[in-house]
């Protein structure tokens, strides 16, 4: 299936058939340093520093800690320095959209600002002033979402035109971290793509969108694919981590990209549902789909690895789930999701459902009340237990799946056989078994750790372990278990729901 690498035996056990590698995958809410081995058939992982990724608000803005996140990652580093591992190359994936911004100099402008952040409330119309949102989709056919970058650079140069007078690059998250670590600087194509800042069917920039906007060229450099090599890490970087001949690669550096090269499947049209914080759900293209129907659908061309599309929609996901539960825990009922789950079970069937992508639920607070008052202006029963809380999240997510499944379907012209679920979301076996039931096809739940394998594998392309897609996903297929489910309840049940939910969607 591949060469083996030539790395030597060592006190940390790497033998002649084995390769080593570092994934960093940063998550809204925790970052993990994972170091996967590779024997040339299957990949195996190991988890070797956690740690939570913690917004700062500050003076009424929300911030990423940008410099904490750094920090821990030099720990991840240190300790595969400390425990021998001797790993070859180093990927960092995060969410998309954010940026930081840097100065002549190649100095930090200020920490980057949090998409969930309110300065992006009205973006929207500020960019359609000058561009209408019928030709930015057409060109760059991206979602619509106020905290696309296009929308936040746009802020910017509403409300600050100084700083990105002083701005002399825009780097993405992954792309400021891999400068951070190497002094070299790219914008890797899958990350900036999720931005609205490029033209989708060129793969480059939409120069004639930011130049009507009025954001500077300079800001870009050369869009780079996954794989390139960005070098070896400063000294100074290694005088806190150790020495390591690690080489730094911009992999598949949108979370979701990296999650879809571990999609396992060797089939041409499937569908795959990127299950955290967010769900993103969706198809995998050789090329765009941009149509009217897809726009009114709001559906987005995301770059992803090996010149692919991934055509999907942006779902609100766990995030809702995480976000009760939080609120519980500042009430002092520190719930498991194992209880959360036990008492969903219990609670009755259908009794509430709620848009989970309806404006109410985007922004931190007190969210079983916000379902409540969804529930209460919607006419329905409120759910008033955790239960019924929980039991009324997991049904209106299983829902709002079957509606995007069947209108990707739609749009590519071809059904799909199953439904592909990767990510975090795979635990909760209760919301698989009830998307495979609210969409009536068979649901292949994992792998769990899907960001970092994807990550992984592309690091494995880069060096030529792997060939391409097709075998990265059959090294996936084979190194991790999944878990299949089929439609179980009456079809009627969930047909009804469905009709009373798509009331609801705005």
């Amino acid at each position: 299936m591949g060469r083996t690498s030539e790395n030597e035996s060592d006190d940390g056990g790497n033998t002649m058939a084995e390769r080593r590698m570092l994934a960093i995958d940063l998550g809204a809410s925790s970052g993990r340093g994972i170091v996967g081995s590779f024997d040339g058939n299957k990949l195996s992982l190991r988890e070797n520093h956690r740690f939570s990724n913690d917004p700062v608000n500050l003076c009424g803005r929300l911030y990423w800690d940008i410099l904490r996140i750094f920090h821990e990652i030099k720990l991840s580093v240190q300790k595969t320095v400390l425990e021998g591992d001797k790993v070859s190359s180093i990927g960092i994936d995060t969410w998309g959209v954010d940026y930081g911004l840097l100065d002549r100099n190649g100095r930090l402008l200020g920490n980057p600002v949090h998409y969930r952040d309110g300065r992006t409330d009205g973006a929207q119309a500020l960019v359609n002033c000058v561009i209408p949102a019928e030709e930015l989709y057409a060109t760059a056919g991206i979602q619509t979402l106020n905290f696309n970058t296009v929308y936040q650079l746009a802020v910017e140069q509403a409300e600050a035109p100084e700083r990105l007078a002083l701005a002399e690059r825009m780097l993405n998250i992954p792309d400021l971290l891999n400068y951070f670590l190497t002094g070299n600087m790219a914008n890797e194509y899958t990350i900036l793509s999720t931005g609205a800042l490029l033209d989708a069917k060129k793969r480059d920039y939409a120069w004639n969108l930011l130049d009507r906007l009025g954001i500077p060229r300079r800001l870009f450099g050369s869009v780079v694919k996954p794989g390139t090599d960005m070098g070896t890490l400063l000294p100074q970087v290694q005088s806190e981590t150790g020495k390591t001949d690690a080489r730094v690669l911009t992999v598949a550096s949108h979370d979701t990209a990296s999650a879809v090269i571990a999609v396992p499947t060797e089939e041409k049209d499937f569908l795959y549902i990127s299950s955290g914080t967010w769900s993103l759900m969706g198809t995998e293209l050789p090329e765009p789909l941009i149509s009217d129907e897809s726009r009114a659908a709001n559906f987005t061309n995301e770059g992803g690895a090996c010149g692919t599309i991934r055509f999907l929609k942006n779902i609100m996901g766990l995030w809702i789930i995480q976000e009760s539960r939080r609120q519980w825990k500042r009430e002092g009922k520190d719930y498991s999701f194992a209880q959360m789950e036990a008492w969903a079970k219990e609670s009755p069937a259908f009794r509430s459902l709620i848009d989970v992508d309806a404006p109410d639920f985007a922004t931190p607070g007190n969210m079983p009340e916000k379902i409540r008052d969804f529930c209460r202006r919607t006419g329905q029963p409120v759910p008033e237990t955790v239960g019924e809380v929980v039991r009324c999240i997991y049904e209106s997510l299983a829902l709002k799946y079957r509606s995007v499944a069947e209108r990707v379907m739609e749009l590519m012209g071809r059904r799909a056989k199953v439904i592909h679920v990767v990510g975090g979301g795979t635990k909760d076996r209760f919301l698989s078994q009830m998307t495979a039931d609210a969409c009536g096809i068979p649901v292949c739940a994992g792998p769990e750790e899907a960001t970092a394998i994807g990550n992984l594998m592309m690091q494995l392309m880069a060096a030529g372990e792997v060939s391409g897609l097709t075998d990265a996903r059959r090294v996936v297929a084979a190194s991790f278990d999944r878990q299949q489910y089929l439609p179980t309840t009456d079809r009627n049940m969930w047909d009804e729901a469905y009709g009373r939910i798509c009331t609801l969607y705005r």
